[in-house]
């Protein structure tokens, strides 16, 4: 992470503002007034909604819905058609935004991590230098903000109807209305309360579009049923691209809800049709009156459809039609709200002469899938998730009507404003201004990026999108599944729906190692290592049922040893079930040895205390092995993902000693590469040793004949040992638990 550079208390704007005021008698200088005086430091309204598709916005070419007052920004200002964002989630591209990092970087990879509020983030340095701050809505990042001097926030995901807002104070507050114009309440009631001396950074985040997609009543029937067109892809099988596709959760035809998603009332009565298990918790929150308004709209048209189903008169796929009709009609009303208080916004800059020193910047989360291939959500990598609108209006500099085809991140956002208030841009911010792409019509500089990197992380979650990254250029786009190692590659231009990968066309073979190379580059100048990131394997089905058992064996307790690692540490139950027996049946053992698992995945073990309440007294460590043969990693990477390891032991259970092992040979000889990139992990990781909390030991002589081979009776296969090999292995680390008393001599 790189040092922060220090910043300008008075930037310039702010000191020619200040030395203005001072020659002109103390008089404040005009904003908006005559020619030739000094601007204030611009203010900044950032408007802000959540699971908003470029699909549904008019300036974006929709061919679904309108949004009039969008579209009036855009005709006013930028916008940016490759604008994307760093991790297709909700909470974590929030993270971004504020600090301007990655995720593995800000430390909140998936929804349910908690932000650190003491890291560096853009509103803490405006208000630093001057600016008064609000947050208002949204949030979404489980710890308090920080930064602002004003903010009132949902909880979670928050409620559309009647909605809670947590309050300064920590109390909770529930208003009736509608959450939408509440927010656009809130927003303009601060902006009307705040200091007018001062300029200011007012974040408007609104939790609509989000799902369960409930409009308010003066958008019911906006969108009819059966008026909306449907995508190309509704009916998408999957074919010609990673067979994980087929794995996911979140297809409008089998994973909507009856309640929930589908507005219907009790229980399930096609549940060959429809999910069951959430019900419509914002009918719940409404009041009478609202619940009858409800009911006019929605009741006539689900008993027309119940009558269709209890008639047999609809197909499966007539059946996933009306579904998409009714989710879009939803979708699109919440966005019809959000799109009538970004107008408001908008109304008020105007009406109080504050819109030609106010940058209006309207963005959101991600994108969202609205039928394409099939789906709802976002997550995955594919265009209409990691696509994110982004609208600037910046009066005087910003060209109307203008659009910029640069690529952009939503880690670019916190730099752009802080240069744009001249602040200086701290080192450990990882995205760049796009100052320059406002101020000159939207061209990109000589040196502007050619790719975007993208990672998602929350795998074995909602939806069962797995662990994926990888990287986009103008044309092309590369991703990558490290649960099957498998590369997609898509050329966006003959294939702009990302229906094939061309990975394994001949021709395209050039291009798939070009955006390897580039996919290489990028991580290593965002500082990404994934031996360091934890990570789980929920998803393979054995991994998760082993995962469950050991952690209700923790729940025991008064464990004395512990061993952690991959296939090798999991062989003492099979291969060496006999030798640990004979060695360690005298002491409490827990075995974690997890097979196929690399660094980070006994990191995630670890840091979800599979341990349990267990403090025991030693902790055998051996892992490593299969990062070298998974994707050979470097040793350096590896190194730091052991020493992880160790470091989160260290933190769970400081009186706990660890003996660390190298990692064990591998292969046939002496400079096999797996063997020897091994070798190079262990004189890293030897240097751990503390020679007290934690001890090092490399076993390799222990496996090895005396010309440097391995016999296939020490390890058949030249990885995983024996019966032989694990009697080795016991006898080779017992004096140093009988040393610590641990296990008996």
């Amino acid at each position: 992470m790189g040092r922060i550079r220090s910043v300008r208390l008075i930037p310039l704007v702010l000191l020619t503002w200040f030395l203005t005021a001072v020659a002109a008698g103390g008089q404040q200088p005009a904003v908006n007034g005559e020619a030739g005086a000094a601007k204030k430091p611009p203010n900044i309204v950032f408007i802000f909604s959540d699971d908003h598709a470029i699909q549904a916005i008019g300036a974006y070419g929709s061919r679904i819905n309108e949004t009039p007052r969008l579209d009036q920004l855009a005709r006013q200002g930028m916008v940016f058609d490759r604008s994307y964002c760093t991790n297709s989630i909700c909470g974590p591209s929030r993270a971004s935004i504020l600090s301007g990092k990655h995720s593995h970087l800000n430390g909140f990879m998936r929804n349910g991590d908690r932000f650190d509020g003491s890291q560096v983030t853009f509103p803490k340095l405006l208000r630093g230098v001057g600016y008064q701050t609000a947050m208002i809505g949204k949030w979404h990042l489980e710890t308090d903000p920080t930064g602002f001097d004003y903010w009132q926030i949902l909880p979670g995901q928050g409620h559309y109807y009647n909605p809670d807002f947590i309050q300064m104070d920590g109390s909770r507050k529930r208003y009736q209305g509608y959450c939408t114009d509440l927010i656009g309440d809130f927003s303009i009631d601060w902006l009307e309360n705040r200091d007018p001396d001062k300029p200011f950074l007012l974040m408007s985040q609104h939790k609509a579009p989000h799902r369960n997609w409930t409009p308010h009543p003066r958008h019911f029937g906006k969108y009819k049923l059966g008026t909306i067109p449907e995508p190309e892809t509704l009916f998408d099988d999957y074919s010609g691209r990673s067979k994980l596709l087929h794995e996911n959760e979140m297809t409008i035809a089998n994973h909507f809800h009856w309640g929930h998603d589908m507005k219907f009332k009790g229980p399930n009565r096609f549940p060959q049709h429809f999910a069951g298990a959430i019900g419509n918790g914002e009918y719940a929150r409404m009041t009478d009156d609202q619940k009858r308004e409800w009911d006019a709209y929605y009741e006539p048209e689900n008993e027309a459809l119940i009558a269709q189903l209890e008639a047999g008169e609809l197909s499966d796929d007539e059946v996933t039609r009306w579904k998409y009709q009714r989710y879009m009609h939803d979708y699109l009303g919440s966005v019809a709200a959000v799109d009538d208080n970004v107008g408001r916004l908008l109304d008020y800059l105007d009406e109080n002469g504050l819109a030609e020193n106010t940058i209006v910047i309207y963005a959101s989360d991600q994108g969202f899938y609205l039928g394409e291939h099939g789906w709802y959500d976002k997550r995955w990598m594919f265009e209409e998730s990691l696509r994110m609108p982004l609208l600037v209006r910046w009066p005087g500099v910003v060209e109307p009507d203008t659009r910029s085809g640069a690529m952009v991140q939503n880690i670019d956002y916190g730099p752009t404003l802080l240069d744009i208030a001249g602040v200086e841009v701290p080192d450990e911010m990882q995205g760049v201004s796009m100052r320059p792409l406002l101020e000159n019509a939207g061209a990109k500089p000589d040196d502007w990026r050619e790719a975007i990197y993208y990672a998602y992380y929350e795998n074995d979650a909602v939806h069962m999108v797995p662990r994926h990254d990888g990287v986009r250029t103008e044309r092309y786009k590369a991703m990558f599944f490290p649960r099957t190692r498998e590369w997609n590659l898509f050329d966006l231009e003959t294939d702009p729906q990302e229906m094939t990968s061309v990975h394994d066309v001949e021709s395209y073979r050039p291009i798939l190692a070009e955006l390897q190379s580039k996919y290489e580059e990028l991580k290593q100048q965002y500082q990404v290592n994934t031996a360091i990131i934890p990570s789980t394997r929920g998803d393979e089905a054995w991994w998760k049922q082993r995962d469950r058992a050991k952690r209700e064996q923790a729940k025991e307790g008064g464990f004395d040893l512990v061993f952690a690692g991959d296939s090798i540490t999991q062989g003492w139950e099979g291969a060496g079930k006999e030798v640990w027996e004979q060695a360690f049946g005298d002491v409490k053992t827990l075995n974690l040895g997890f097979g196929g698992d690399r660094t980070e995945h006994l990191l995630w073990r670890l840091t979800r205390n599979q341990m349990g309440p267990n403090r025991p007294q030693a902790a055998v460590v051996m892992i490593g092995t299969n990062n070298t043969g998974h994707s050979m990693q470097s040793p350096a990477e590896i190194a730091e993902g052991v020493t992880e390891v160790v470091r989160t032991l260290r933190a769970k259970s400081p009186r706990t000693k660890i003996l660390l092992l190298g990692i064990f040979p591998r292969g046939a000889s002496t400079d096999d590469p797996m063997r020897v990139n091994n070798q190079q992990v262990n004189e890293r990781i030897s240097r751990l040793d503390d020679g007290e909390s934690v001890v090092y030991l490399d076993l390799s002589d222990v496996f090895l004949e005396s010309d440097g081979t391995i016999s296939r009776d020490v390890m058949p296969d030249l990885l995983h040992l024996s019966e032989a090999g694990y009697r080795r292995w016991a006898e080779a680390i017992l004096p140093t638990l009988n040393r610590w008393g641990v296990v008996a001599e």
